[in-house]
């Protein structure tokens, strides 16, 4: 095998002397391949006979033959680098005729290069060359790095080893890196023909985990075997822990095997062993068991949790069967099949079965029962794979009390509403129509009422402009701004108890209609900055049954029936709109440090007319006893589209809305100055109507919001009556500043504020995290992913404690909310007032570096209690991590302990202690 055909394009030092003291000191030469002969090529007129004799005799080119013609494809040249003049000799020839060497047959079948820091030293005679300090050696997709290597051209073994330094510290630790694995040692011995390796005192990275091997033998075929052997996810020299195993065997990019094995912590055994383990170091989809979770639940008994099997089907496909099973008899399965097709869709399923058993059969008042399902489909398509077409589905439905019996997630069992929608549009390229086709579901948990709107679908086209000029070019008209448009909505509906679902009753509830819109308008500026906006539009609902109620004496209570038919509606409106911005600016001193202050007014008035052409769609429906114990309703306030307007409406709606803002003095800004917004948006709305014979006016609106110093988010809304109540509490027309009793404003029926901030210390790897946070954005998700992250989503909250950041030394999230609302109750005979008020706080702070204690709760001003609580304390132990969660109080308690490495290969290798208490 010729050492030229191994390496190539590097220094290299003869130690030899090159013949006959012809050359005074050693010379540095360079060896490469070439394609053609090039200028500077060794002949016999720069070097003597006898020495190329001497060449082919007894260095390594020995199975060399010279030719003197180009019948090689690579020749290989050697090339003299060195500046130093070579001393002239009478024994030196010229000849014309250039020679070169054609490469062995047993020569390798790729090229090999090399480096070194210091020197590389060759020995002709001996067939071995010497690369120090810094060495490394590259040949296909094997990479070796040490400060010392040696070759032996004879046995075709390359050897790596380290060197110790003045202060005995061993340095320059051999690193063979093959196939994408990266191994370290004390020594490696690499054979170029066999492909074999040996290595001593070795560490390994597979993924996650580390393997330390006192020796290993690396086949041609990537397999490993390791003798005396510590498997561990510490990244520590002295480990924290290990599986000990006297023999393992590695199947690169799969797994690692190994026979019996001990688990070691701080190096001492521990009385745990197994009899095998199986390591998954497989990159991407990989079929597999997925182990329980032990659980001890006070209403279910002993239970193993969410453990199954993951079957992946290819690129497309896979399948993730998880179940529960407990001591006392209850029992779950779910079952969750994914599919995705790169820039076409993706999209996956969940169905859910259980059977909840608690308490003793023989004590029925105890004992419970209940069979649950909860089904789950998510599907989303690329907006690419057929531009103008969009198909989209998000369901959830499952049964009422599924939460109450499944989910231990304090946000999930806290939800009671639930929704689906199935989405199907379609738009045309160049035309101005767009179709929808949809289905949607709603469900109350807690009042067990449902609804099912299928199907639903909407037809629009887009404002056209009928009198606009073709060419585009000259200046538009005010009557080229007219625009008229076109859509019309169909909807199927019904609402029932969930324990109804596929009855009779069910269809009996069943709705149907239409809803017709002929939008026009247009725009003209008048003035400078005022623009008008005059509209019509004309609409039409059809619908195939009404509702009747009706007062029973004999019961004191109104009764409900449904009359089929065909049922239409119109309406028509006109208007007219005003609008404009008002800006005001005033200027502080100079020697002040606000600057100024800017407040935006924006004002809209509007005039608008709708005839009453609806009289007949209501009727007086007297509730109670008392001859005054009447109102007005409609027959169609249950409908799909809900009941016209009542009456004729003739009159004004007004509107106001306000920002302020305030600029101050700042050296830090380079502009030198820094805006503050003192209120984002605040103001009110109404409307008054002149044809009404009472309530002409109508209730107004407010409105505030604002963000403090960027740091206290404060909302507010409110609704103002202008009319005063008589004795039982309905409204007269009588505004409320008329009366002698003072001025007043109106009386606010409902209102509501929140405030909510947000406080932390500084994070040391904010910047590595938003970047991890954009990379993770920017990546394409499958739906198997998506799932994953919701089962991460719904760990943490089951366990926080489980996943701090203790980057973050200490956090706490503050908020508040008040509401009040004042009315009647629905049978009119009472008042109520009611104030819902809450206070709700997160935070965590860090008793040491590696503790950390956390709190989520609140409280509750109305009902004078603590809302939903959950504590916990967190051990950073390096590879390890522990963590204690409560839930002391409320419908559901639970505590749990938990020990369990960080690495996620190691997840289901856990120390878990779990009481659950629920309340039925």
């Amino acid at each position: 095998m010729l050492l030229f055909a191994i390496f190539l394009g590097l220094p290299f030092i003869f130690s030899d002397s090159f013949g006959n003291g012809k050359l005074n000191r050693a010379h540095t030469f360079n060896i490469f391949f070439t394609d053609t002969i090039t200028p500077g090529t060794i002949t016999k007129d720069t070097i003597p006979k006898s020495k190329i004799d001497s060449l082919k005799k007894d260095s390594l080119l020995s199975q060399s033959e010279i030719f003197e013609d180009s019948i090689s494809k690579i020749k290989p040249v050697l090339e003299i680098s060195d500046t130093t003049p070579i001393i002239e000799d009478s024994s030196l020839t010229r000849v014309d005729t250039v020679h070169y060497y054609r490469l062995s047959p047993d020569s390798l079948d790729s090229r090999v290069t090399f480096r070194a820091k210091d020197s590389i030293v060759m020995y002709f005679k001996k067939k071995k060359f010497y690369l120090y300090n810094d060495a490394e050696t590259n040949y296909k997709d094997l990479k070796l790095t040490a400060a010392q290597m040696n070759f032996s051209q004879e046995t075709g073994t390359m050897e790596a080893i380290n060197v110790t330094d003045s202060t005995g510290k061993k340095i320059g630790q051999p690193v063979f890196v093959s196939g994408g694995q990266e191994t370290k040692s004390d020594t490696i011995r690499y054979n170029f023909e066999s492909q074999k390796a040996k290595i001593y005192e070795t560490k390994a990275i597979y993924g996650e985990g580390f393997v330390a091997s006192e020796q290993i033998k690396k086949m041609s075929d990537d397999v490993i075997f390791g003798f005396k052997n510590g498997y561990t996810t510490c990244n520590l020299d002295t480990p924290h822990f290990a599986f000990r195993a006297k023999k393992i065997k590695v199947i690169t990019n799969k797994l690692i095997v190994s026979g019996p094995a001990n688990l070691e912590i701080e190096g001492i055994p521990t009385p745990l062993f197994i009899p095998f383990a199986i390591f998954p170091i497989t990159q991407g989809q990989s079929s597999g068991i997925l182990p329980p979770q032990y659980v001890v639940n006070a209403m279910k008994g002993i239970g193993l949790e969410n453990g199954g099997y993951y079957l992946g089907l290819g690129e497309y496909l896979d399948v993730t069967v998880r179940g529960n099973v407990y001591s006392y008899g209850s029992w779950g399965l779910s079952m969750n099949p994914t599919y995705r097709k790169r820039y076409k869709y993706n999209g996956g399923f969940t169905v859910s079965l259980s059977n909840t058993r608690t308490g003793d059969p023989a004590v029925k008042q105890d004992f419970v029962k209940s069979k649950d399902f909860a089904v789950t489909w998510n599907h989303s398509m690329d907006s690419k794979a057929r531009p103008g077409t969009n198909f989209n589905a998000s369901v959830n439905v499952r049964t009422s009390s599924y939460n109450q019996y499944n989910v231990t997630d304090y946000q999930t069992r806290l939800t009671n509403t639930l929704s689906s929608s199935i989405s199907y549009s379609k738009s045309w390229a160049g035309k101005p129509y767009n179709l929808t086709l949809s289905a949607g579901h709603s469900q109350n948990t807690s009042t067990r009422e449902m609804t099912i709107s299928l199907p639903q679908a909407t037809f629009t086209v887009n404002t056209l402009y009928p009198f606009q000029s073709k060419d585009g070019v000259t200046q538009n008209k005010w009557y080229e701004k007219l625009g008229i448009g076109y859509s019309v909505n169909m909807t199927n509906r019904t609402r029932f108890t969930d324990s109804l679902f596929g009855k009779q009753e069910m269809f009996d509830n069943l709705q149907t209609g239409f809803q017709h819109q002929v939008p026009i308008s247009f725009s003209i500026p008048v003035l400078k900055n005022f623009t008008l906006s005059p509209s019509v539009s004309y609409g039409e609902r059809w619908y195939t049954k009404r509702t009747v109620r009706s007062y029973n004496e004999s019961l004191n209570k109104v009764d409900t029936a449904y009359e089929g038919g065909f049922y239409a509606i119109r309406n028509v409106s006109t208007g007219i709109s005003l609008s404009t911005a008002l800006y005001g600016m005033y200027a502080f001193k100079k020697n002040m440090k606000v600057d100024r202050i800017r407040h935006v007014m924006r004002p809209t008035v509007s005039l608008s007319y709708t005839p009453d052409l609806n009289r007949g769609a209501f009727y007086n429906l007297r509730y109670d006893t008392a001859a005054s114990a009447v109102t007005r309703v409609s027959y169609y306030d249950d409908a799909v589209y809900g009941a016209p307007s009542y009456g004729t409406f003739a009159g004004l709606s007004f509107g106001l809305d306000n920002n302020l803002e305030m600029r101050v003095r700042s050296d830090k800004d380079s502009t030198g100055s820094k805006k503050i917004k003192l209120l984002d948006g605040f103001g009110f709305n109404g409307s008054y109507n002149l044809v009404a014979d009472s309530f002409q006016l109508s209730t107004i609106q407010l409105y505030a919001r604002t963000n403090l110093f960027d740091k206290l988010n404060i909302s507010f809304n409110g609704t103002i009556d202008p009319y005063q109540l008589d004795s039982l509490g309905r409204r007269i027309d009588k505004y409320t500043w008329q009366g002698g009793q003072g001025f007043k404003v109106g009386r606010l029926t409902n209102a509501g504020v929140s405030l909510s901030t947000s406080f932390q210390s500084g994070d040391k790897k904010s910047k590595q995290k938003e970047q991890m946070k954009d990379q993770i954005e920017n990546t394409e998700s499958n739906d198997a992913m998506l799932e994953a992250q919701r089962r991460q989503m719904e760990m943490i909250r089951a366990n926080p404690g489980e996943y701090v950041d203790f980057d973050i030394p200490w956090r706490l999230d503050l908020s508040y909310s008040l509401q009040f609302n004042r009315g009647r109750t629905s049978d009119y005979r009472r008042d109520t007032t009611i104030f819902t008020q809450s206070l709700n706080f997160n935070g965590d702070f860090s008793l040491t570096p590696k503790w950390k204690v956390g709190m989520t709760s609140g409280y509750d001003f109305r009902n004078h209690e603590l809302t939903y609580t959950t504590m916990y304390i967190t051990r950073d132990m390096h590879c390890w991590q522990m963590s204690i969660n409560l839930v002391p109080f409320g419908s559901y308690r639970q505590f749990s302990i938990t020990i369990n490495p960080k690495a996620g290969i190691l997840r289901d290798l856990r120390i878990n202690r779990t009481r659950q208490f629920m309340d039925y």
